[in-house]
């Protein structure tokens, strides 16, 4: 049996479970008005306690009805909303979702003009400040803030690395090392997110990460 080490444990993670959650949600990432607030509405469903494979799924239905952009978020009725969600099984969260997003998209364009690279201008690199913008947003708060960072890294290298508490709580459940730094010295800039993806998906499933070990160990 080889001797687990951090390279095979990563190469092992990314090969099971490197999908963002981005891409799973049909979201090609650039630093562009569209795709940075397709990210924060699936931060916006994924921050609900729901599991993270219906929240994309109702994403992709949102998007596939069209509201791929504040302004089609907001052009559309509360029952547009409330019925694209439930049609991507969304139920549980649906009327008050449907109302955040409403409040959310109406924001970015009174505040950010429906362009969020106007947030992380004002910013300028200061996470801590980032965290406190996005916010500022309804139904994104602190957790979608952090999974909105940790998705957008990639396409915003000054806030990289970023890793929140869940994607060190998979570090840790990998024995990797815990810290954004280290955790970025295992990978490429362009892999961060991917790898933060991967963890956040080990911390919430045992089974996933004892399978990442065992692959690692062959």
């Amino acid at each position: 049996m080889a001797t687990l080490n951090n390279e095979r444990t990563v190469a092992a993670l990314l090969d099971r479970e490197g999908t963002t959650f981005a891409e799973e949600a049909g979201i090609t990432l650039a630093d562009k008005p569209a795709p940075l607030y397709q990210m924060l509405v699936l931060a916006t469903l994924l921050s609900a306690r729901i599991s993270s494979g219906v929240a994309v799924g109702a994403t992709r239905e949102l998007f596939r009805a069209g509201y791929r952009t504040p302004q089609r978020m907001t052009e559309a009725t509360w029952q547009d909303r409330v019925d694209a969600l439930a049609r991507g099984h969304y139920r549980r969260y649906q009327e008050r979702t449907a109302t955040m997003l409403g409040d959310a998209a109406q924001h970015c364009q009174d505040r950010w003009h429906g362009d969020l690279r106007r947030l992380h201008r004002e910013a300028d690199g200061d996470v801590e400040r980032l965290r406190g913008l996005l916010a500022e947003f309804p139904g994104i708060g602190p957790t979608g803030a952090d999974i909105f960072l940790r998705e957008v890294q990639a396409v915003w290298p000054d806030i990289a690395p970023f890793a929140d508490a869940k994607v060190a709580d998979g570090a840790e459940r990998l024995h990797l090392p815990r810290s954004a730094d280290d955790l970025a010295g295992l990978v490429s800039t362009a892999q961060l997110p991917k790898l933060a993806g991967a963890l956040v998906r080990v911390a919430r499933d045992r089974r996933a990460a004892d399978a990442v070990l065992r692959e690692a160990q062959d």
